[in-house]
């Protein structure tokens, strides 16, 4: 059995693309996922599958909600290797002690051309970034809310992209270990 976190972008998100989390569950359950645990309102879910094509499973549950709640979220399957070499890449370890001030964007690809140059030009004294492979990790002390940075990370890319701050990361990570013991 497979167990994969899936990061749907956009969800319950000032007021649109409303997904109770107890809807999501059952749908993802009514697709055959098993063992369907998620973490706070935002569209972060733990599941294990038999399935391997994780492009494939990532459409049928964005039809599915859209097919029950009108919109398709795009969605980002990850195995949780993959969460768990992205935790181990950290190049900002000092951010964890205050995990919401560190942040991992998952990229849906690694992007050709990224302009690093137009971030580091918006960048705080403060801030930090770094990208690696096909995560983009943020270290902002003075919170991402009203960043420039924060705002301008992926555009012109052409890559989509979800943030999660590392508690949230952390608590995924949690996540998975229950499920996977």
């Amino acid at each position: 059995m497979n167990t994969y976190i899936a990061l749907l972008r956009g969800i319950n998100v000032g007021g649109h693309h409303k997904l109770p989390m107890r809807e999501l569950v059952q749908l993802l359950e009514e697709l055959g996922l098993e063992n369907v645990k998620t973490y706070i309102q935002s569209g972060n879910v733990v599941f294990q599958s038999k399935r391997t094509d994780r492009a494939k499973l990532a459409a049928e549950i964005s039809e599915a909600i859209g097919q029950s709640h009108g919109f398709t979220p795009q969605i980002f399957i990850l195995d949780s290797e993959t969460l768990q070499a992205a935790m181990t890449a950290n190049p900002f370890p000092e951010g964890e002690a205050e995990p919401k001030s560190l942040h991992l964007f998952f990229l849906d690809a690694i992007p050709e051309d990224p302009d690093l140059n137009a971030l580091e030009a918006v960048k705080t004294e403060n801030e930090r970034f770094e990208l690696i492979e096909d995560v983009f990790y943020l270290h902002a002390p003075d919170g991402i809310g009203r960043s420039k940075l924060a705002e301008r990370v992926g555009r012109g890319w052409d890559v989509s992209m979800t943030a999660r701050n590392w508690r949230t990361v952390s608590k995924i990570m949690e996540m998975v270990t229950a499920v996977s013991t």
